[in-house]
């Protein structure tokens, strides 16, 4: 595949709400289960590690007690996971096994609209997840109103980046089993080093440096936790700007490595 070709503009219209819609109605036909994780997942990480782990942890961390430090991380671990794996697995699956985005283009959508629209989809199983996630959080006590509410278009936006990331890795992938190397290689390393469950801090200079240049759950995790600890500051707009910068290049770049692999 030619350079020019990657970066081409994708051709994109409304319709791509029209694949956004179906994958709803089929998310609501399996509402109980699909929401059942998001609610029990943070309950059981807040009990295990951060009032089991943090009654350890006597020393606040950047102002905040261990709870109060750990739950928008795992907001921002939520919003990475649902978009990820709903544009690799989930999206893999209609692809290759159920041969809905075949069935999709042969009506007035072409490939662009059919991918734009996945992707979107994958944001918003982000935004549901990460909702569900604020509200767990609140009842606990860990989250500062009104700014805690930024995290509902923080995780649309941060969730459209990795549903871009993770389409990319579908567009590659040979089957269905290789996308476990993403996961191991590229999800499991961000979950644990970005910030998450230990401040960037306690890094080398340059394993930081290094960190906000190329991890994007980093960006999603500072934004998190200042917006739920009530603690904007000017320097995250870097972290802003750095997510859509990202999220707009992976978007293309996403989109048309599909089209490559369903046309070529």
């Amino acid at each position: 595949m030619k350079l020019r070709e990657l970066f081409a503009l994708p051709n994109v219209g409304l319709r791509s709400l029209e694949v956004w819609r179906r994958n709803a109605k089929v998310f609501m036909k399996t509402y109980r289960v699909n929401f059942i994780p998001p609610i029990i997942e943070p309950i059981l990480y807040l009990a295990a590690l951060g009032f089991g782990l943090g009654f350890f942890v006597k020393e606040e961390i950047n102002g905040h007690p261990y709870p109060e430090f750990l739950a928008p991380a795992l907001i921002a671990i939520t919003i990475m996971n649902s978009s990820f794996f709903e544009c690799t697995y989930a999206s893999f699956v209609r692809m290759y096994y159920q041969r809905t985005f075949d069935a999709i283009i042969a009506t007035p959508l072409n490939v662009d609209e059919v991918i734009t629209g996945e992707m979107l989809w994958g944001a918003t199983r982000s935004v549901i997840s990460a909702s569900i996630m604020l509200v767990v959080i609140t009842v606990f006590g860990l989250a500062s109103y009104p700014l805690a509410l930024l995290v509902v278009p923080l995780a649309f936006i941060g969730g459209l980046l990795f549903s871009a990331l993770g389409m990319c890795f579908t567009a590659v992938t040979p089957r269905i089993d290789t996308l476990n190397y993403p996961t191991s290689l590229f999800i499991t390393p961000m979950f644990l080093v970005s910030g998450t469950f230990f401040p960037l801090s306690l890094l080398p200079s340059a394993a930081q440096t290094l960190a906000n240049a190329v991890v994007p759950l980093v960006h999603v995790v500072d934004i998190s936790r200042a917006a739920t600890t009530g603690d904007l500051q000017i320097n995250l707009l870097w972290s802003l700007a750095w997510i859509i910068v990202v999220t707009a290049v992976f978007f293309v770049i996403a989109v048309n490595l599909m089209k490559h692999r369903l046309i070529v």
